[in-house]
């Protein structure tokens, strides 16, 4: 069987791959196989080649029905019994049985038809089929006591595991036509109840396999059709929220939290985001993974519309609402696809007077608590990452203070089993430097101090701590008093963490090699010779992007009515360039269409200043 579905899938152009477990695999590494098959975004059909044994519920709806062109799980038979088979995979064996009764001129309604020995899927396909067909159903097994009255009434008998030897073939009435089914698919195993030509009637046994297995292709083809046609834009079937205005508005909370939001995994299903597309956090989020860029790379951008504001109140002038509202009037209103994306907001101005930023009235993200605090935890990935650069530089300070050239460069390029390499950070600081050896032992004392010495000056250091919330009495700080710092300390301060350089990074990059690049770039202080020094030569620049991998993620969430919202990133407009990430925006344009719009929140008050050069709005 495995060679004639090959066979057949090389002629309709189908490549067909055999995953073979251990014959004693027991039912969870069974599922847990199904489920990886369930995420290949590559893989649009799958057949169960196992044993009976082996064929528990759990087992078959563990398979995802877009894929099951088997037809054996439940939500597949259940829309073969509301008669939704147009939207459903049929078994094909069963789909074979009928077509060669069909074609062989059988007449089926009003028959009366015995299926013995099938069980589960099948035998539901098959009564329910030949139901459609006007046929009166009877089922049984080969044990049963009434079986030889039950195969003297039949006109058509189906044979869905092979004869046991102790039933007599006269049993069977000359003239009823008889189809063998006990081909054993899903182990390879042929039946052993060969019928031979005793009746008037149809006997096929090698017809009905060749058949299924015909047809489980085409249900294959059928799947893969279907999967190219969900890539293709289409109109969003959204289930939009209703609202309920009252009068005198209520709180932004109250309103909030009167609204019951949708699961993610279904706004992310209604808006065309494939399930390993997404990483949901609780009920309401969801992290967007960068892979669905190369999925839409020819999908055509929808239309660009910024939000923008001059000079803010402290309370705030109401981009985010007007946003909001936008959206949901384009998409719960006029059916036009339509993406808002937000910056997210720093505790500081949440907890202070300016309060959140998630909209105001009915022309809000939520839930709004989520929204304004943590969300999926990237400010606080920011907070980490930049206080690990803050501590390198003060740690690098110390050592160079207090080690020999040396000391400093056995700790830098250490022996390991008696071996000494440069890291490949290390071989581009060396190049830096123009010094072209690659092998550890070959620098000169020269050399060795010009590689171990950073020389920063700190009076120069301009990257501080941080932390994402306001306390006034972090501004200005001594640090380096314990007596373990050997009398090293200096006055630094804390800023709050979105004024970080890291969320302004955040939100220029386009991809996590690109982020890796601009954290490298990002000069920290100055050496006693007036040079820049960067995080690349403080050598943690994949430390800090291992912190910020699933930050670069964007987050989805809805609006009061059930629309897309993209929050990610949120730097400053006084100090960077106020408005969410390029990926956010990039990913919304391909999912909303040519004919969609992307609705963005931008601030345009100040300078944006990176690494050293100014930035256009274009950036």
């Amino acid at each position: 069987m495995q060679e004639i579905n090959q066979n057949l899938a090389e002629e309709a152009g189908l490549n067909i791959t055999h995953i073979c477990l251990p014959p004693d695999s027991s039912e969870a590494e069974i599922i847990d196989e199904i489920l990886k098959i369930n995420e290949d975004t590559r893989v649009h059909g799958l057949a169960l080649q196992i044993s009976e044994n082996s064929f528990s519920n759990k087992v078959l709806n563990a398979l995802k029905p877009e894929k099951d062109v088997d037809g054996v799980t439940d939500i597949n038979l259940g829309r073969l019994v509301r008669g939704d088979a147009h939207e459903c995979y049929v078994s094909p064996v069963a789909r074979a049985v009928i077509e060669l009764l069909e074609k062989s001129g059988v007449n089926l309604d009003g028959k009366k038809m015995l299926v013995i020995g099938a069980h589960g899927s099948l035998e539901a396909a098959l009564q329910c089929l030949f139901q459609r067909r006007g046929s009166m159903t009877m089922s049984s097994q080969w044990k049963t006591p009434q079986l030889q009255s039950k195969l003297h009434e039949a006109d058509i008998v189906v044979l869905g595991s092979p004869k046991p030897e102790e039933i007599p073939l006269s049993w069977i009435q000359p003239g009823t036509t008889v189809l063998n089914c006990s081909h054993d698919f899903l182990s390879g195993k042929l039946g052993c109840g060969s019928l031979g030509v005793h009746f008037n009637g149809l006997i096929a046994e090698d017809d009905v396999s060749l058949l299924a297995a015909a047809l489980r292709i085409q249900n294959m083809v059928s799947s893969g059709r279907r999967w190219l046609r969900e890539q293709q834009h289409t109109r969003w079937r959204l289930h939009c929220l209703k609202l309920q205005p009252l009068s005198p508005v209520p709180s932004d909370l109250e309103i909030s939290r009167a609204q019951t939001p949708k699961a993610v995994e279904v706004l992310a299903k209604e808006i065309g985001l494939l399930a390993d597309e997404i990483e949901i956090y609780g009920k309401s989020k969801a992290k967007v993974r960068l892979s669905l860029l190369e999925r839409l790379k020819d999908q055509a951008d929808g239309k660009y519309v910024l939000v923008a504001g001059i000079t803010p109140t402290p309370l705030g002038e109401g981009k985010s609402t007007v946003t909001v509202g936008l959206v949901q009037a384009l998409t719960a209103h006029l059916n036009i696809n339509s993406f808002a994306c937000l910056r997210q907001p720093s505790q500081g101005p949440t907890f202070g007077v300016k309060g959140g930023a998630a909209g105001g009235g009915y022309a809000q993200v939520i839930p709004m608590e989520e929204f304004n605090l943590h969300l999926t935890g990237d400010i606080h990935a920011i907070t980490a990452a930049n206080n690990l650069l803050a501590a390198a530089i003060d740690t690098r300070i110390l050592h160079e203070n207090t080690q020999t050239d040396k000391a400093l460069y056995n700790r830098l390029v250490p022996s390991v089993n008696g071996v000494r390499e440069f890291s490949s950070i290390q071989l581009a600081r060396l190049k830096k430097l123009g010094i072209n050896k690659t092998d550890p032992n070959a620098l000169t004392e020269e050399e060795i101090g010009k590689f171990a010495r950073l020389n920063i000056d700190p009076s120069t250091i301009t990257w501080q701590r941080v932390l994402d919330t306001n306390d006034r009495f972090l501004r200005k700080i001594t640090i380096g008093q314990a007596p373990t710092e050997k009398g090293y300390s200096r006055q630094a301060q804390f800023d709050i963490a979105v004024a970080s350089e890291i969320m302004a990074v955040l939100a220029l990059t386009d991809s996590l090699v690109d982020m890796k690049e601009r954290l490298g770039r990002m000069v920290v202080a100055s050496d006693k010779n007036g040079q820049p020094v960067t995080a690349e030569d403080l050598g943690v620049t994949g430390a800090l992007t291992v912190l910020m991998k699933d930050a670069i993620k964007p987050n989805l969430m809805q609006t009061l009515e059930g629309t897309p919202v993209f929050v990610h990133a949120g730097p400053f407009a006084n100090i960077a360039h106020g408005n969410s990430s390029v990926l956010a925006d990039k990913i919304a344009l391909k999912l909303v269409g040519e004919e969609g719009f992307v609705g963005k929140s931008f601030l345009l008050n100040s300078v944006v200043v990176e690494n050293g050069r100014n930035l256009k709005v274009d950036d």
